[in-house]
């Protein structure tokens, strides 16, 4: 059978080139220059040396955090309000199997205003280096009346995705990633789950090739320190040590906004972003 592994992906070695970071990539290519002057022993010798002792290193972002017991931590309290008078939700109509999807319109997902406030933004902590232990979890994104549920979710790096297929229709869930491998799946009717893993911190947007109005999030989170607001646009992050740190607000539609907070001891401190559409 022919070997269908993307030429640009993967090399003559089995090494996916597309899993690995910038630097992880020069350093590989570093090392197979080197190797050339080596003999057909040597050279497969130190590329293996040089390549796997790489890959033994922790992947880039993931090497800066580590957990540890969290002793006087503080709170962050956050609300995420929106600049300017709130646009009227826009529709997304419904072309194809609407005996499951509806026959009506669905509202955007990807801009909600909520008294005020924005609906799906992610807080989170940048720049952290210790604080609570963190560990993979299993997380689930259910397809749901053509929808995803959540819309935004959000998960410690490393975990698995449990993707749930709950309209007994064709669905094909598609990423679009740059430090994880993409994944594009079909998902029958009578295949109810799919797993997939997601290793590197990452926000990769999730599509339905079969229904081009479903579009979701995948928040793969480098720390414990993150949360997504709902309804009322609010935000909390617990037990943070103390210290001062870059606090970063992502929205899909809205994009990023940072701002520096002092967490002090069994304390909790108050902070607002504004976010305005462009």
């Amino acid at each position: 059978m022919a070997n269908l592994r993307p030429a640009h992906a993967w090399n003559a070695d089995g090494v996916h080139l597309a899993t690995l970071s910038n630097r992880e990539r020069l350093s590989y290519r570093v090392a197979l220059k080197s190797s050339y002057r080596e003999d057909n022993m040597g050279k497969k010798v130190l590329l293996g040396l040089l390549f796997f002792t790489l890959l033994a290193l922790p992947p880039s972002g993931l090497s800066a955090y580590e957990g540890e017991t969290v002793n006087n931590g503080g709170t962050i309290f956050g609300v995420v309000k929106f600049k300017g008078a709130a646009p009227p939700p826009k529709k997304l109509q419904i072309t194809k199997d609407k005996e499951v999807c509806g026959k009506n319109p669905k509202s955007d997902p990807s801009l909600i205003v909520s008294g005020g406030n924005v609906v799906n933004a992610v807080a989170y902590i940048t720049d952290i280096k210790k604080g609570e232990k963190m560990e993979p979890q299993k997380a689930t994104l259910d397809q749901r009346g053509c929808e995803y549920h959540p819309h935004v979710l959000a998960f410690p790096a490393g975990s698995s995705v449990e993707v749930l297929n709950s309209d007994g229709i064709l669905h094909n869930i598609h990423s679009y990633s740059q430090k994880n491998t993409p994944f594009n799946m079909a998902q029958p009717k009578f295949r109810k789950t799919l797993s997939v893993k997601i290793d590197r911190p990452e926000i990769v947007n999730v599509k339905c090739d079969v229904h081009d109005w479903m579009n979701g999030w995948l928040f793969a989170a480098e720390n414990p320190y993150y949360s997504i607001t709902g309804n009322t646009g609010t935000f909390r992050l617990t037990n943070v040590p103390p210290g001062t740190y870059t606090l970063e607000v992502w929205h899909e539609t809205l994009g990023k906004q940072t701002k520096k907070v002092t967490v002090k001891p069994k304390e909790e401190v108050k902070v607002t972003f504004e976010l305005a559409k462009k």
